[in-house]
């Protein structure tokens, strides 16, 4: 039975406080739609080429924002391997946005099929391994790790996804989702894709948790920015049945919170920074028809003209800027016309 060692620290408390105070301000915010789309966007962008570059993928930011663009039809294997990142991206947020998401060993499988997929030997994409497999120091070309036995990784899977599911109303879940993290990595399931897979299934844990800033959220670009002590912090040196009575996951959930906390922090300054361009910029009538919302629960034409000197077109432009903008929605038709908050 898997039971990690950890503890609360100070510091793992105060990353946990912090990070549920930036999550609560920014969902008791209405940003534009058009706006968060381009964060998405974005966010899409900065995983495919951190993830990958954790890895050893050689390509910048730049081309990997091309190859997203463009999708060309001749692709390196570094190309594809962006390309294919992004597109289990694109369907776990897809599941995660209908609700329809299930975490368990499928989906984990689904998830290394997706970013391995033409990558590999057919038989080693969506398959546990079958076979001794070591982790080397990209640098010095030792083998520094030696995971479990093949023939226990499925056993070790289950115990792990087990310990989720029996705390999932008892561990906060970010450190549930931090243990999950390090622990796969340990476990070494398949005999590539194994980083990749990881930090992909945290991100839908996260969000299936609570947590659900995975459209916008990026915590690989945090791991990139110092690939070594990523890899110090989520990795262990030695044979893992001489190491797996001694693993201690506190600091690694500390180092784990922190990088939440820095990519929330980017994520929160970026919106900011979108919302107050000009084109964006809410104008003192906007802002009436959301405070009249907020206090009534609604809004007609014919109230808003009360409360305001505004012509009829005028008023027309300002409740489908907010509509474009994705702040309110439009409800029925003709004079049964009104409008509420889209978060309502």
């Amino acid at each position: 039975m898997f039971n990690p060692k950890f503890i609360i620290s100070n510091k793992l408390l105060g990353n946990i406080k912090r990070i549920t105070e930036i999550v609560t301000d920014l969902n008791s915010r209405n940003f534009p739609k058009v706006v968060l789309a381009e964060m998405e966007k974005r966010a899409r962008e900065i995983s495919a080429f951190s993830s990958t570059s954790i890895e050893g993928n050689p390509l910048p930011l730049a081309d990997v924002k091309r190859i997203l663009k463009n999708k060309p039809e001749h692709l390196r294997d570094s190309e594809k391997e962006v390309l294919n990142y992004n597109k289990a991206l694109v369907e776990l947020n897809d599941l995660i946005k209908r609700n329809n998401i299930l975490f368990n060993t499928g989906l984990i499988l689904k998830i290394q099929k997706t970013i391995t997929g033409g990558l590999i030997a057919a038989y080693r994409s969506g398959h546990i391994r079958k076979e001794p497999v070591f982790v080397n120091n990209p640098k010095t070309r030792q083998t520094i790790y030696w995971p479990p036995d093949h023939g226990e990784v499925i056993l070790l899977l289950n115990d792990l996804l087990d310990f989720l599911n029996k705390n999932s109303k008892i561990i906060d879940p970010l450190i549930l989702a931090g243990i999950f993290h390090k622990q796969f990595v340990i476990i070494h399931p398949f005999m590539d894709g194994n980083g990749r897979t990881a930090r992909l299934a945290t991100k839908v844990l996260l969000a299936k948790m609570g947590i659900d800033t995975f459209s916008l959220f990026s915590f690989e670009n945090y791991y990139n920015q110092n690939v070594s002590k990523y890899f110090n912090e989520v990795g262990v040196a030695g044979n893992y049945y001489d190491l797996k009575n001694k693993i201690d996951f506190t600091s690694w959930l500390e180092y784990f919170t922190d990088g939440i906390i820095d990519e929330l922090l980017r994520v929160k300054k970026d919106l900011e920074k979108e919302v107050i361009t000009p084109d964006k910029e809410l104008k003192e009538h906007h802002k009436i028809i959301i405070d009249y919302i907020k206090e009534k629960g609604y809004i007609a034409d014919r109230d808003y003209s009360n409360q305001t000197l505004r012509s009829k077109p005028a008023r027309n432009l300002d409740f489908n800027k907010l509509i474009d903008l994705g702040i309110i929605v439009k409800i029925g038709k003709g004079k049964a016309t009104y409008y509420k908050l889209k978060s309502d």
